[in-house]
């Protein structure tokens, strides 16, 4: 090539560098702060839920403290916290937990000992809300907790691919819901993970962990329809939560380490949040598997879980390097704000 020509390519690559706009970058993620660091001896953080004061609460998953109780952390509005308590009668593998809008009971599910517990959030007392049945091949993991209009009590088992009811006041749970798309043979090896329902109460969206997809459920005067698909490739769909004004569906995606909200229709209009590293504490900046959401006023809080899958003998993803390394658990926030994208219909 000769070097009038190399100029000139040069020369064409610069102004068309020049003519794209600043704001070219496919998705705004958003400043992801850093909300609180969980006690050292407190374990990977997973469920997380903010009551009516803004207090927020964690549940701890410790696959190390064999045969000791699971924690539940609790954070005052501004981050700082204000106990830390083993829960009464638990595994040392807690998942999500939620408060009943009705009763105002902290319900908390229990993995390592496949059950709802009724927890006291100031002492870590704890009763039996509702006990799961148990596969015995499959197994049992009740996992993400939600509420219908008249207080029913939904929880999504895992491993069964089920998702149980009671009445509000718990006791023996129906199974509402056994379907396939409910299962995985994925990983991470969850199937039913967080659910949530629509503004009024007319679908229940269900995420599918280890097969990237959210499963949507039609409902009529309490009974439940025929499971489908809903929208496919969410990395690890695990915690989510539905925008009551917009519907919008606000969806933890823990293996690439973001929040993708999608509307109503399915389609992607953002992804917040991102991993950028450890701090010099060992501390994740930004979202290192992310596993549970939830919005309080202008925030969306989320519980870093962190969790290195080939301690429970998985096979390595992207992060587990990045997740043995980390020496701090945190719950980070982000603003809940979606950035405008161009080309998005009004």
């Amino acid at each position: 090539m000769s070097s009038f020509a190399r100029s000139a390519l040069v020369a064409t690559a610069a102004t068309a560098i020049a003519l794209v706009p600043v704001n070219a970058a496919a998705w705004d993620r958003g400043n992801v702060e850093t909300f609180a660091t969980v006690p050292a001896d407190a374990g990977n953080t997973e469920g997380l839920t903010v009551d009516r004061d803004g207090n927020v609460y964690v549940t701890t998953f410790n696959v190390a403290a064999t045969g000791q109780n699971a924690k539940l952390v609790v954070f005052d509005p501004r981050g700082r916290l204000l106990r830390e308590v083993p829960i009464a009668g638990s595994s040392n593998e807690l998942l999500g937990l939620s408060f009943h809008p009705v009763t105002g009971d902290l319900l908390v599910a229990d993995f390592g000992n496949p059950r709802v517990l009724r927890v006291n959030p100031i002492t870590g007392a704890s009763t039996v809300f509702a006990a799961i049945p148990v596969d015995p091949t499959l197994g049992s993991s009740p996992n993400g907790i939600n509420f219908d209009a008249e207080g029913n009590v939904y929880v999504s088992d895992s491993f069964q691919g089920i998702i149980w009811r009671t009445g509000p006041h718990g006791g023996t749970p129906v199974a509402w819901v056994n379907d396939p798309l409910l299962r995985t043979t994925g990983t991470p090896p969850f199937g039913a993970n967080g659910l949530d329902f629509n503004h009024d109460f007319s679908v229940l969206f269900v995420a599918n962990t280890g097969d990237d997809r959210i499963i949507q459920i039609p409902v009529s005067a309490g009974v439940a329809g025929q499971p489908s698909v809903f929208v496919n490739s969410i990395n690890g769909a695990d915690g989510l939560f539905i925008d009551k004004e917009t519907d919008n569906l606000w969806v933890i995606a823990n293996q690439s380490d973001e929040m993708v909200v999608v509307d109503k229709t399915g389609r992607s209009i953002a992804k917040l949040g991102d991993f950028d590293g450890l701090d010099e504490q060992g501390a994740p900046i930004g979202l290192l598997f992310p596993a549970s959401n939830t919005r309080f006023g202008d925030f969306v809080y989320i519980s870093n879980f962190a969790l290195d899958i080939r301690t429970v003998g998985l096979p390595q993803a992207i992060d587990s390097q990045w997740t043995a390394q980390a020496s701090k658990h945190t719950i980070a926030r982000v603003r809940a704000r979606i950035p405008p994208v161009a080309g998005l219909p009004k």
